[in-house]
């Protein structure tokens, strides 16, 4: 079952609402109603494109990262080559 794309549009659009007022509603670092808006977005952005894709073979600009792949991104950088 598809998807239509408008919806998913819709649906990311409220995902970011959310997000802004979760953000601006923050009750310190690692407020959970942040973090659950955040993975909201995510979510809702990897279905809008999906159903974009399916509908006419097209893609955002836009990527979503995860957590761990920055992680190694970082770790990466940090290695030194050490000659002896």
């Amino acid at each position: 079952m598809s998807i239509d794309p408008r919806v998913a549009l819709q649906s990311l659009t409220a995902a970011l609402e959310e997000h802004l007022a979760a953000a601006s509603a923050r009750r310190g670092e690692g407020d959970p109603n942040v973090e659950a808006a955040f993975f909201a977005v995510a979510d809702a952005f990897e279905v809008y494109e999906d159903a974009l894709y399916e509908a006419f073979s097209e893609v955002t600009p836009l990527q979503v990262f995860d957590d761990e792949e920055e992680e190694d991104d970082v770790l990466d950088e940090d290695l030194e080559i050490v000659e002896d």
